[in-house]
C-alpha cells in the first residue's frame, strides 16, 4: 500500500466538508479515507484524527451522562 504524497488543493477541501455535512456518509468516508489507501496521505491522517475524536466524543458523553444519571 503506497502513500498518495499529492497535495490536497482548496477545491478538493471544500468537496471534502461538503461530504462531511451528509449525516452516516460522512462516517462511511472517514473510514474510506482513512483506512482505503487511494487518499492523499494528509487526507488519510486527518479523517484518522477525526474518527479518534469522534471515539472521544461519544466515551465522554457516555461518561457525564452516566455521571448525570
Amino acid at each position: 500500500m503506497s502513500e498518495n504524497n499529492d497535495v490536497v488543493t482548496t477545491g478538493n477541501w471544500i468537496i471534502t466538508y461538503l461530504i462531511m455535512c451528509i449525516p452516516l456518509i460522512n462516517i462511511i468516508m472517514l473510514f474510506v479515507w482513512a483506512f482505503g489507501g487511494g487518499a492523499q496521505a494528509s487526507k488519510a491522517n486527518w479523517a484518522k484524527a477525526s474518527l479518534i475524536w469522534i471515539v472521544i466524543s461519544i466515551i465522554l458523553a457516555i461518561l457525564f451522562m452516566a455521571a448525570v444519571l
